[in-house]
This record gives C-alpha cells, sequence and structure tokens, in this order.
C-alpha cells in the first residue's frame, strides 16, 4: 500500500498573511478591544501602589480617616477592573470568532472543491481531524486562550513599567527571573512545536484507521481481519497516546523551571527592598508595592508562558486549516467547451492508483445518448473505478474520457460536475430539514418541485407521512430514516439537479432484499431520459439495461444484452449461474 499523500500544511508566513486578511474586516474592534483591556490592566496595576501608601499611612500612625480615601480608591480601581476586562474579554471573542467562522467556511469551501480524487490520496481521516479537531483545538484558543493571552500579556509589560516607576533598582531586581524564563521559553518552544505537529498528523492517522475499519467491517468480519485491524487501531491510537504523554512530560518540566524563576525573582526584590528601605531610598510602601507587583506577576506570566502552550497546539491546528484554504481552486479553462450531447466515450484509458500497479488496461467502452449500460465482474475487476473516472474523481493515467465529445479536461470541473451526477452505496442524510436536504441539488426549487421529484423516486408517501412532512428534520439529532430512504434522498437530488449523464455505483446495494426492489424501481424512473452508467450489485438491474459490459481484471471482456451473453456463454453467463444459483437457494 502506497502512503497517503496528506493535504499541505501552511507555513509560518502564510498563516500569519491568511489571518491578518481575515481580520481585515475587524480592525477598528480589534483596536477597541486592546483600548478596553489595557484600561483593565492599568486599572488592576494601580491596587498595589494604593496599598503601598496606605502602608507607609499606618507606619505614620496616621489617624483612621486618612484610609478612608485609598479604601474607596481600591474599591473603584477594584470595579473598573472588573467591569473592563469582563468586557474586553467579550470584544476578544467578537473579534476572533467572526475570523473563525470566516476560516473554517473558506476550509470547508475549498474541500468541497477539492478534486475527490485528492481527498482519497490524503485519507478521507486527514480531512475529518483538520474539519473536526483542528477546528476545535482552534476555537478553544480563540475562547479561551486568546483573551487570556491579552490581558496576561499587557498586565506583565505594565508591570514591568510600574517597578520600574518605583524605582528602577527594583525593577531590575524583578528581572533577575527574566533570563531564567527566556531561556526556559526557548527550550519548551524548540521541542514543542514539532511535537504537537507530530500530535495532529498522529491524530489523521488514527482517525483515518478508524474510518477504514469501521466503514469497512462487514467485509472485516467477513474475511476475519478484525485481529489484524484491532492492531492497526492499537498502534495508531497508542503513537498518538505516546506523543500526548510527551507533551505532558514536557509541559511539567516546563512549569517546574518557571517556578525556580519565581523564586529568584521574589527573592531578589526582597533583598533589594530592604536594602533600599534600611538606606531611606524608598519607603517601606514602595518596597510592599514593588513586592506586591512581583507577586501579581506570577499568574499572568505563568499564564502567559504556559499559554505558549495552547498556542503552539492551536497554531499547529491553524497551519493545517490554511494549508487547506490556500488551495488553489480548481483550473477552468478560459472558454470551457459545451457537450453536444450525452454520450460518453472512454478510449484506452488505463489506470494505476499506485504506479506499476494498473487497474484498469486499456479500456474502451461508449455510451449512446440515453443508452442505459450495466457495468458487471467480480469484486476487484475495476467496475468502481471506472466509474469513477467517467465522474471526474480520477484522471485517467493513459487514455481519454470524452462527455458529449468533449474531452473531460476542456469541460472544466464545474461543467463536468453538472454534466454527470453521481450516486454510490455510501448513502447520507445532512442534519437539517427534509426540504433543505433535497435543495442541496438545486437550491431555488419549489415545494413542489421537491415533491415532484420525490414522487418520482417512490419517496413522497413516506416523506409527507413524517411529523412535519417536508420541515421534518432529518440526519443527526433529529427524526431517523433508514438507508433505502436516504438512498431514495439521493436518488431525488438526482432527478433535481437533473445532469444529462448518471453514474450509479452500486446505489441500491446496501438496502438489503426487503428494500433492494423499492430501490431498483425507484433508481430506473430517476434514470429515465438519461444516459446512465450502473454498477450492478444485483444482476437484476443489469437484465433491464440497454447493453451490458462485463469487466475481468480491469479489462473489458464482453459487451452485449443479457440474451446475448448468456447465450454466449462466456464470463456474464458464469455470473448470471452463479446469482441465479444463489437466489434458488435462499429461497429454498
Amino acid at each position: 500500500m502506497t502512503a497517503p499523500q496528506l493535504l499541505p500544511t501552511a507555513g509560518a508566513a502564510d498563516t500569519r498573511r491568511t489571518v491578518w486578511e481575515l481580520m481585515r474586516p475587524q480592525r477598528l474592534l480589534a483596536a477597541a478591544t486592546v483600548a478596553v483591556l489595557l484600561g483593565g490592566t492599568v486599572a488592576g496595576l494601580a491596587v498595589p501602589p494604593v496599598l503601598g501608601h496606605i502602608v507607609d499611612l499606618v507606619a505614620d500612625a496616621r489617624p483612621a480617616g486618612a484610609l478612608t480615601a485609598p479604601a474607596v480608591l481600591l474599591l473603584g480601581l477594584a470595579l473598573a477592573q472588573g467591569v473592563l476586562t469582563g468586557l474586553g474579554t467579550a470584544l476578544v471573542a467578537r473579534v476572533g470568532e467572526p475570523v473563525l467562522a470566516r476560516l473554517r467556511e473558506r476550509v470547508v469551501q475549498r474541500a468541497l472543491w477539492l478534486p475527490l480524487g485528492q481527498i482519497e490520496r490524503a485519507g478521507s481521516g486527514d480531512l475529518l481531524a483538520r474539519v473536526g479537531d483542528d477546528v476545535a483545538a482552534t476555537a478553544q484558543a480563540v475562547r479561551n486562550a486568546l483573551p487570556a493571552f491579552a490581558i496576561s500579556g499587557l498586565t506583565v509589560g505594565l508591570t514591568v513599567v510600574g517597578l520600574a516607576a518605583l524605582d528602577w533598582r527594583l525593577a531590575l531586581a524583578g528581572l533577575c527571573a527574566a533570563p531564567i524564563q527566556v531561556w526556559t521559553l526557548r527550550w519548551y518552544l524548540a521541542r514543542a512545536a514539532p511535537l504537537y505537529a507530530a500530535e495532529r498528523a498522529a491524530g489523521s492517522g488514527r482517525a483515518q484507521q478508524l474510518l477504514d475499519s469501521i466503514g469497512g467491517a462487514t467485509t472485516v468480519r467477513a474475511f476475519g481481519l478484525a485481529g489484524p485491524h484491532t492492531a492497526r487501531i492499537a498502534e495508531r491510537s497508542q503513537a498518538a497516546l505516546d506523543l500526548s504523554l510527551r507533551a505532558v512530560r514536557l509541559q511539567t518540566r516546563f512549569y517546574g523551571r518557571l517556578n525556580a524563576a519565581e523564586l529568584a525573582g521574589t527573592g531578589a526584590i526582597l533583598l533589594v527592598g530592604f536594602a533600599l528601605v534600611r538606606d531611606g531610598a524608598v519607603s517601606v510602601g514602595e518596597a510592599t508595592a514593588a513586592a506586591l507587583y512581583f507577586v501579581r506577576l506570577f499568574d499572568p506570566l505563568n499564564m502567559l508562558l504556559g499559554l505558549i502552550d495552547d498556542v503552539q497546539s492551536a497554531t499547529a491546528s491553524l497551519a493545517r486549516l490554511v494549508g487547506v484554504a490556500q488551495l488553489p481552486a480548481p483550473d477552468e479553462p478560459a472558454a470551457p467547451a459545451r457537450p453536444r450531447d450525452a454520450s460518453v466515450r472512454v478510449s484506452g484509458v488505463s489506470f494505476a492508483y499506485a504506479a506499476g500497479h494498473d487497474v484498469l488496461h486499456d479500456v474502451d467502452v461508449e455510451l449512446a445518448p440515453r443508452e442505459q449500460v450495466a457495468l458487471v465482474g467480480v469484486s476487484g475487476a475495476g467496475k468502481t473505478t471506472l466509474a469513477k473516472l467517467i465522474a471526474g474523481i480520477h484522471d485517467a493515467s493513459a487514455g481519454e474520457i470524452a462527455l458529449g465529445g468533449v474531452p473531460i479536461a476542456q469541460l472544466g470541473t464545474t461543467a463536468a460536475r453538472r454534466t454527470v451526477g453521481l450516486i454510490t452505496q455510501e448513502v447520507h442524510a445532512f442534519a437539517g430539514s427534509l426540504a433543505d436536504d433535497l435543495r442541496l441539488a438545486r437550491p431555488q426549487a419549489s415545494d413542489h418541485e421537491l415533491e415532484v421529484a420525490l414522487e418520482r423516486v417512490g419517496a413522497l408517501g413516506w416523506a409527507r407521512a413524517l411529523p412535519d412532512g417536508l420541515d421534518t428534520v432529518i440526519g443527526r439529532g433529529g427524526h431517523r430514516i433508514g438507508t433505502a430512504q436516504s438512498q431514495q434522498l439521493a436518488l431525488a437530488r438526482l432527478v433535481l439537479a437533473d445532469p444529462p449523464i448518471a453514474v450509479l455505483d452500486e446505489a441500491t446495494a446496501e438496502a438489503g432484499s426487503a428494500g433492494a426492489r423499492t430501490l431498483e424501481t425507484a433508481a430506473a424512473r430517476a434514470l429515465e431520459g438519461r444516459t446512465a452508467l450502473i454498477v450492478a450489485h444485483r444482476l437484476t438491474q443489469a437484465i433491464d439495461a440497454d447493453r451490458i459490459v462485463v469487466l475481468d481484471a480491469g479489462r473489458v471482456r464482453e459487451t452485449g444484452t443479457h440474451a446475448e451473453l448468456v447465450a454466449a456463454g462466456g464470463a456474464y453467463a458464469e455470473l448470471w449461474a452463479a446469482w441465479t444459483s444463489s437466489r434458488a437457494e435462499t429461497r429454498t
């Protein structure tokens, strides 16, 4: 197996450029936010000098009334700090959340327009981890880490200014902690950045393995592969766990070194303060204010440095999101050609997922306009691969595929997707109302058009019987609908999108015997008037097709009608005999 070609991760410069671009509409609000946070920080930093003044008043044996004004001032400063800090925190969210929303929308938009072959090569787990775990990590940083980071940064900077205002020697004593902190931070950053990047990549690998194993659970059980798949999941989970534990150990050592810096700084402040008070250079109140400044610095400084952890994690996630967001849009021809009809021509097509291992070999297939062709063959014959090539998911390694006489490359991505509709056996009901689910295919469709599409695929009866009809919320968290019903919705979306060419890749395979005939009827009605390639899981679909193409080991072995191929006694006749035999045994 070839290693997955993961989606790109943006560099630091590209990440900063993208974030600044997304923040541009919020510039005025960002400036107001900084001003509010600055005001709250200044109010908080005014407390130590006031407390120092109270100490001096007590030391000078001043009357109790002299303490009233400083006490009222302390109360006012506390209220001002609380109000301004709370407002600033809310404003940070008002700045950050729209930026995150725009980034998330850009990532999803780009992901939806990525060539599906590129997503398959990267593995769906990589994309899932980005739009799931990475978005969550970035959102967590925006909502929690960013406000705390801004407040802590302002507090640390202004506290150093306050110490210097009291006496430059007290500020210099406090800075004794700085070399230890700077060294600790450099030591941590050098190890944290690659560790968090590796942790994110390991999370993507774990997600991909879970998707592969759970999504193919039936096949895994059928071939007795539960043990190897469980071992792979355990291996990738252990790799992610080991990286997480390494991160925890790194954090523990990080905070231990920060505590050593605090001890050094506090000791220096107390010694210098004692010496200055002894020499009459500062008052007891000023020395007290300096000590309070430094002690109050512990929490914001540790939070600031500790948030580097969250920032590193969020930065790694942000770079992965920006890597997807800045992917170039699909190349579109300057003057896209228009198909002249609904024909399909596959000429000398070969394809390999891995170099040197062709899945298709020099395949030639033609579909006339409105002709319905069934594609049959044993598992692994290359049916799904050929279907994906015609649908434009992959590019052929050799040969050419033309739609309406126009090579797919000359049509462009947008025109190709409008020309060919693909429905696979992987059904999905989107979260939202049934009407919204259907309007994904045609947003401007009226309720009447939705009902016509449902009626055409035999789904209008059960749709109207839902608690709120077409307004019923389905999908996750809503009304649950069955597999056959979800596939009927997919067929109804095909009717609404109305492409001239349709590709059905075993679109009735997951319905089970009870719903198979219903879905086959629905599929036949949805395909009326269209050119269709039907990857037939059930040979009853092949019987009704205009023509049958038999694939074997990536090559076209036979072509003809059902009657012709059965009479020929070749590969299709063997498949038909096996099919009818199994059906007879099932009825028995």
